[in-house]
């Protein structure tokens, strides 16, 4: 295990743009990639509306968002069209493709904006992390944040280790889906887990009432027992007074 270090000296961002606290009215840099995305996407997904399955999907995610009520399949099928003959993005057209998609209304175009994100995060430098922070805080729920925690700022945090003192502040923030993305961002680092900063968030958490923290807990350390079960038992039984029932129950689901 990797002794937890502070880091190095705070990131300061790239080349992309900071994006300030909650609610930014931008749209993100100037990008003609950007304005054919958005054009073909606003024209192409509404043509496959179901207006039944929207109303479904709205309430199944709690009222987060209005859906156009495309099936993940149909959807990513569409996509294909969307981008079909566009060029490989760079870090500005991200921005711009992933905030234009936040400001439009139906759900659909989030996911949109985090399928391309997954595809594309290694276009992304060290300083996209406040644009992936923004996403993560808006229009918050598991259904993007997850995916932008795991394949996003994970990508980001392992490319740039500098940026692991970022998460560091994460972790503390009052922001529950802040504090999510933090115990989150390992998910896929198997072997390359930071296992002592892994089981410190957790504890630093594992006081928190919210069910998504208390899944998150369990969640990663279940996905990171796939790795390594023997440190995953002992820190349970070692915290076991100190972590949630869900969360020591998702965390021992597979031991």
């Amino acid at each position: 295990m990797r002794p937890i270090t502070p880091g190095p000296e705070p990131i300061t961002p790239g080349p992309g743009p900071v994006i300030p606290g909650p609610g930014p009215t931008t749209g993100g840099p100037e990008s003609e990639l950007a304005d054919t995305v958005i054009e073909r996407l606003t024209a192409v997904y509404p043509s496959a509306a179901d207006p039944v399955r929207a109303e479904g999907a709205a309430a199944y995610m709690k009222g987060i968002a209005p859906f156009l009520g495309i099936p993940t399949t149909e959807r990513r099928a569409l996509s294909r069209t969307v981008l079909a003959g566009t060029a490989r993005p760079g870090e500005a057209d991200c921005t711009a493709i992933a905030l234009r998609c936040w400001q439009l209304p139906e759900r659909e175009y989030q996911y949109f904006a985090v399928d391309y994100l997954r595809r594309y995060a290694g276009r992304c430098s060290s300083g996209f992390l406040p644009v992936a922070r923004h996403l993560v805080a808006t229009k918050s729920w598991w259904d993007t944040v997850d995916l932008l925690a795991a394949h996003v700022v994970g990508p980001l945090v392992a490319a740039d280790p500098r940026l692991v003192a970022a998460m560091d502040e994460w972790i503390a923030d009052d922001d529950m889906w802040i504090a999510r993305t933090a115990l989150l961002h390992q998910l896929r680092f198997k072997g390359d887990t930071d296992a002592d900063r892994l089981f410190d968030y957790c504890l630093r958490q594992s006081r928190h009432p919210g069910f998504f923290i208390r899944k998150a807990i369990g969640w990663a350390l279940r996905e990171y027992a796939k790795t390594d079960p023997h440190a995953v038992r002992s820190f349970v039984a070692s915290a076991r007074d100190r972590l949630a029932p869900l969360s020591v129950r998702e965390a021992l689901k597979n031991l």
